[in-house]
């Protein structure tokens, strides 16, 4: 009996050495646990394109920001925002990828501005972790000045445009001028009964004149204006124009006129003179003179204007001989009519008697 209760006072265990063995226990099971991976992040500063820009509004940026995420699951959200200068951020946007590792994104944003700014905007990464980057700057403005304050813009460019018709021939001359301040290139057109028949672009410094011509198989009427596409938006307003076409060559008329009679010493000069006209303008008649029935060399008379004209001619007679003197001048045109021969006369008078001379006595 003795002997059995020995060997069961041998399998107690104190309380004591009961918390001394669970204690160990734990301490081993703490030295062999790892502790769990976590995904890292990074974000890039936003980059603006572009990230300075001077000129005409509204103008379009659009930043872009790179991303790098070392995933440990193998399904990884991203979700992100994007700060802004003035105070705004934007809504929480999210994407989703596959696989362990590091990925490499570009997110970008578009804004629109429609006058002068300079401001910065950043991306702030919410999950799988939080980071912001830096802040990418940018500055638009509107004007093309570099000032902060105020934008200096340049004077707006003049150009005048104006317009005259010139009809002849069965056909009409649009001639137009275009004026403009300095040198530019001015984009113009132009219209006829309220269709464009001719469109181009041409360089003016100072003034420089356009041409079109209209040349319809019969009569034609109407208006024309010359218009400025650019750089601003004009017109020469409206030149009305009628074309007739039945009789395309202008009407010639010629007469002549003789010096009135006269008498005197002599030699004298007199002088015969002749009209042409013609129905309208922008012709050359060609004409000649026929002295006593003798034609003399033709001769070209130039007629530019607009509608009826007329123009005087001359012809010179040198009388000399004592007497009684008579001379005819007609004009005759070149396809046209030939006037009736007009008498000029004039009397040269005696001269008077040459004085005496006596001899002298010895």
């Amino acid at each position: 009996m003795a002997m059995l209760a020995t060997m069961a006072t041998g399998l107690l265990v104190t309380p004591a050495a009961a918390a001394s063995g669970s204690q160990t226990a734990t301490a081993a099971t703490s030295a062999v646990a790892k502790p769990k991976p976590r995904p890292a992040v990074w974000a890039g500063t936003p980059k603006a394109s572009p990230a300075r820009y001077s000129g005409e509004c509204p103008v379009k940026v659009t930043f872009s920001s790179k991303l790098k995420v070392k995933a440990v699951k193998s399904k990884t959200t991203v979700a992100y925002r994007w700060l802004r200068g003035d105070g705004s951020k934007g809504k929480v946007k999210s994407f989703t990828f596959r696989g362990k590792g590091v990925k490499h994104f570009t997110v970008r944003e578009s804004a629109t501005f429609k006058g002068d700014v300079k401001g910065w905007q950043a991306i702030q990464l919410l999950a799988p972790r939080a980071a912001t980057s830096a802040k990418g700057r940018f500055a638009v403005s509107c004007g093309g000045g570099e000032d902060d304050h105020e934008v200096i813009r340049p004077p707006k460019p003049r150009v005048d445009a104006r317009l005259w018709v010139d009809e002849g021939d069965c056909k009409a001359t649009l001639v137009g001028r275009i004026s403009a301040s300095g040198t530019r290139w001015v984009r113009y057109q132009f219209v006829v009964n309220g269709h464009v028949v001719e469109r181009d672009a041409v360089r003016v410094d100072g003034s420089r004149r356009v041409f079109h011509v209209i040349k319809p198989r019969d009569d034609f009427r109407g208006w024309a204006s010359l218009e400025i596409l650019g750089p601003v938006d004009t017109s020469s307003g409206r030149e009305y124009f009628k074309i007739r076409c039945q009789d395309e060559a202008p009407k010639v008329s010629a007469s002549v006129s003789a010096p009135a009679k006269a008498s005197g010493a002599c030699p004298a000069t007199r002088t015969f003179t002749g009209t042409i006209g013609v129905s309208r303008g922008h012709v050359a008649v060609k004409y000649r003179w026929i002295r006593d029935g003798v034609a003399g060399d033709w001769q070209r008379q130039y007629f530019g204007g607009h509608g009826p004209q007329s123009v005087s001619v001359s012809d010179t007679w040198t009388v000399s001989a004592v007497g009684k003197n008579e001379s005819r001048r007609a004009i005759e045109v070149d396809g046209g009519p030939t006037t009736a021969a007009e008498k000029g006369e004039f009397t040269c008078d005696a001269p008077a008697p040459a004085p005496s001379t006596s001899a002298s006595g010895a």
